[in-house]
């Protein structure tokens, strides 16, 4: 197979690169972004006649859409942009693979979500409610896929982080390194999803094309339930930053243009069940992530 990668030199883009590397098929990892020593192909997700050139002389069988606005702050003051890429571009994406017969892989986020009162995980099939641009131009994202009547699988995930790029992570390394103390929201519950572990479900799922037969809606993220204020103390407990003292506080604290849902759990079942994956726990691929980093507390 032929895999075309967009956005690849994001977080998951980047731990694609690392799960995929020794698979008998073909990927091509594609940006409008170059990183000094990595090799990446330029694609341009809002011309759609770029993409259709590069999908038909590459042969591509396969896109993993990795490309996204993921500002959410500022997304509030960028509609236009924030479409474009997380809706317009797209539907470009997805009209080219249903032109080819190929299938999109699409990576949503737990961000269509958000805007009912929600206390139980949010399955595939529940009604999307975001609170803000972001999640709007997501869920558009989402309904062009489906309105184009291409093969796909949308996978929703939330809360991502690596050893790449910027995230929730590494910034808390920074902080509780630096400060004596910090306060981090503790109604926001959710479930961090360690980037690698997302790509290598995606790696599996294209292996050998177990996705034949099997397209549609999925959730995606670590197993387990905590807050941004849970997130924070085991980062710090698990570096050794433990003279940084970390105190609750509540959304309303931290003014800001967005409502960021405040219960985003997703309901894994589905995926689990039908690809038979086995996805781990938020604490140990945290302590593989830092580890990784060099970041983990050794005893």
């Amino acid at each position: 197979m032929n895999i075309l990668v967009t956005g690849a030199n994001g977080q998951l883009g980047s731990e694609l690169r690392i799960v995929s590397a020794a698979s008998p098929d073909k990927y091509i990892f594609t940006d409008v972004n170059d990183v000094p020593g990595v090799e990446t192909e330029k694609l341009d997700i809002t011309d759609p006649e770029a993409i259709r050139a590069m999908v038909r002389s590459r042969q591509i069988d396969a896109i993993v859409n990795c490309a996204a606005y993921t500002n959410v702050d500022a997304a509030e003051d960028n509609y236009e942009l924030a479409h474009l890429l997380n809706a317009t571009a797209v539907g470009h994406l997805a009209s080219v693979m249903q032109e080819t017969g190929g299938l999109l892989v699409h990576i949503s986020t737990d961000y269509v979500f958000g805007g009912d009162p929600y206390n139980t995980p949010c399955r595939e099939d529940q009604k999307g409610t975001p609170t803000g641009v972001y999640g709007l131009t997501k869920l558009q994202g989402e309904e062009a896929v489906l309105k184009s009547g291409c093969r796909h699988l949308i996978i929703r995930t939330g809360w991502l982080y690596s050893e790449f790029g910027k995230n929730f992570v590494k910034t808390m390394l920074q902080l509780t390194a630096t400060r004596p103390q910090l306060q981090v929201v503790f109604d926001q519950t959710g479930t961090p999803t360690y980037a690698h572990d997302l790509a290598r479900a995606i790696f599996e799922i294209l292996s050998d094309r177990r996705y034949e037969g099997r397209e549609g809606i999925y959730n995606y993220s670590n197993e387990g339930v905590c807050s941004w204020f849970d997130f924070a103390r085991q980062i710090a407990a698990l570096s050794g930053h433990t003279d940084c003292v970390i105190r609750p506080c509540h959304s309303d604290e931290f003014p800001s243009k967005v409502r960021r849902p405040a219960y985003s759990v997703l309901d894994k079942t589905r995926i689990k069940e039908t690809f038979g994956l086995a996805i781990p726990y938020w604490m140990d691929s945290l302590r593989t992530c830092l580890a990784r980093m060099g970041a983990l507390q050794q005893g």
